[in-house]
């Protein structure tokens, strides 16, 4: 178990008398005791140890910490909501409290440790009522009781009540189920496909920071920036598997329907600030300091891809990961990927050349490879990237299609002939040549010429991007504009494949799943290497673009 912090918190059960106990036992990771902050005396002599808390409220004269965020702390900081409980908390280190630097006892065992970090003068001079003393009488009963049974097989933990999990910034080994009992609803989400699913995730990690369950939000199947009495709204469950979303990210973040709710209580209505002087750390601030606890919190006002970004590319990926589209539109794209590899056979036998992977027979046992180029050159495109080249004062963001076509034929190793899907929003095309002028080898297919127009036709504009995003993604070789959202989010996913497969050098030679950027200049006159940089702090390079990708040497 890595050293990462796991926050869990007892809510009170009113003031003015003790509430409920708990008990939580975990193994102590290594080198947690030389992570506590400076005020706080070293608690591990060694590890493992296996770490034994209770949670337990006390009335107002009892031992009622303070918190505060985290500070200093190596794998960066979190926050802890309070909503007017009162309840220690612990961390698989160790308790982080403001508090650290008062009086403070442990009491050590063999292979076991029991720590309160709070003024424990407070407790023993509170008060000695009956149930104060029954309350203390019972923790100290418990971790003996715990000592004694940990040392017999067959000892199970102890079962979890009332406690709830508040999530760290950084994506945790250990994780609990989501609460399904409160709720998160937000704005209709809206814009193009990979906008959405940025929003979606964005709205996910939100609800998980509130400890809360994402009521599944609408979609937009129709493509509209301004006019938004224009958009067509379009359930989640038409796009993706509901239940599998939650079956794989299950204790991570959850999706509920609108049926889950008791409507015991009004939304309490929660409005996102806007305008320069609304920083990420006072929408942070806005998250962490609300004290409202009603069944359902509704977040007002913009589109969630706007708002402010607070986690790391590992998180949104972890939500990714979890978006499986519904087997209609999935079979959809494997009708086009089918069309596409059998093209590909039938122009490798017509040349003489083996297929791949053919045996002595001239069998093929594997698939015919194919490229996929995200050919982004429409009208709204050439805009918005040459007003971007102004403003961040580069030139590798637009590309004229003669630059595309010259820089895909350079790709060193490629199997020709080889078929090349080109990926297009058609209804803002303007250009009816791009399968023109494509060197020997490269056989371009775009939806009509493939024969799918009529596949891709009868659906809205958000589920032929999401077919066209999926063979995008299965592709053997991808090119794309490393400033395009719907690019970033494919090489994402591929690189996310490719670290889960064991590959030690995504960018090394005759890798599969290969990516390139054709707006960067790489070796031999062809694209760049492309592969996400998963260490990343924020989303902020995928959402809007960037011309420093990982594999740039």
């Amino acid at each position: 178990m890595e050293g990462k912090p796991n926050v869990y918190a007892a809510p009170s059960a009113g003031r003015g008398s003790p509430g409920p106990l708990s008990l939580s036992l975990s193994l102590a990771p290594e080198g947690a005791g030389d992570l506590l902050p400076p005020a706080c005396p070293p608690l591990l002599p060694r590890p493992p140890l296996l770490l034994v808390s209770f949670f337990m409220d006390f009335d107002e004269s009892g031992c009622v910490p303070s918190f505060s965020p985290l500070l200093g702390y190596p794998h960066g900081s979190f926050s802890i909501v309070l909503r007017e409980w009162r309840f220690l908390i612990l961390t698989s280190h160790a308790f982080f409290l403001e508090t650290c630097s008062v009086s403070y006892f442990q009491l050590i065992v063999p292979n076991l440790f029991i720590s309160l970090c709070c003024d424990y003068h407070k407790i023993f001079q509170a008060p000695k009522s009956f149930a104060y003393r029954c309350a203390v009488l019972l923790l100290i009963a418990l971790a003996l009781r715990t000592v004694v049974l940990s040392s017999f097989p067959g000892f199970s933990w102890l079962e979890w009540k009332e406690i709830y999990w508040l999530p760290q910034s950084s994506v945790s080994d250990l994780e609990l189920p989501v609460r399904q009992d409160k709720f998160l609803e937000v704005p209709q989400i809206v814009w193009g496909l990979n906008n959405q699913k940025i929003a979606f995730a964005r709205a996910c990690l939100t609800a998980r920071l509130l400890n809360r369950t994402l009521l599944m939000p609408s979609l937009s199947a129709s493509l509209f920036y301004k006019e938004i009495d224009l958009l067509e709204p379009i359930a989640f469950d038409k796009v993706f598997q509901f239940e599998r979303f939650n079956s794989l990210c299950s204790g991570f973040v959850r999706l509920g329907r609108t049926s889950d709710l008791s409507n015991k209580t009004k939304p309490f209505e929660l409005r996102k600030g806007s305008g320069r002087k609304w920083t990420a750390e006072r929408d942070l601030d806005q998250l962490r300091q609300l004290r409202e606890d009603p069944e359902v919190i509704r977040i007002v006002g913009k589109n969630p891809f706007l708002w402010h970004d607070h986690w790391s590319v590992e998180e949104y990926a972890r939500i990714f990961e979890c978006l499986t589209l519904v087997d209609e539109i999935s079979n959809e794209a494997s009708k086009v990927i089918s069309k596409i590899r059998e093209i590909g056979h039938e122009a490798r036998r017509n040349s003489g050349v083996p297929a791949v992977g053919s045996d002595l027979d001239g069998l093929s046992n594997k698939p015919e490879p194919y490229m996929a180029v995200h050919m982004r050159i429409e009208k709204d495109w050439m805009i918005h990237c040459k007003k971007l080249e102004q403003r961040l004062n580069i030139t590798e963001i637009c590309s004229s299609k003669d630059e595309i076509r010259s820089r895909v034929a350079n790709i060193p190793g490629l199997k020709q002939p080889m078929v090349v899907y080109i990926a297009v929003a058609d209804s803002l095309l303007e250009d009816s040549s791009i399968l023109d002028g494509w060197e020997d080898g490269l056989l371009p297919y775009e939806k009509k010429k493939l024969g799918m127009w009529d596949t891709y036709g009868k659906y809205p504009y958000l589920i032929k991007s999401a077919i066209d995003y999926e063979v995008c993604l299965r592709a053997d070789v991808f090119v794309g504009n490393s400033f395009s959202t719907f690019s970033s989010l494919i090489v994402l996913e591929r690189t996310q494949k490719l670290l889960k497969s064991g590959v030690t050098q995504p960018c090394g030679p005759r890798v599969s799943l290969a990516s390139y950027a054709y707006n960067i200049l790489g070796e031999a006159g062809g694209p760049q290497r492309w592969m996400t940089d998963m260490s990343g702090f924020s989303l902020q390079a995928i959402s809007y673009g960037t011309n420093k990708i990982s594999c740039r040497r």
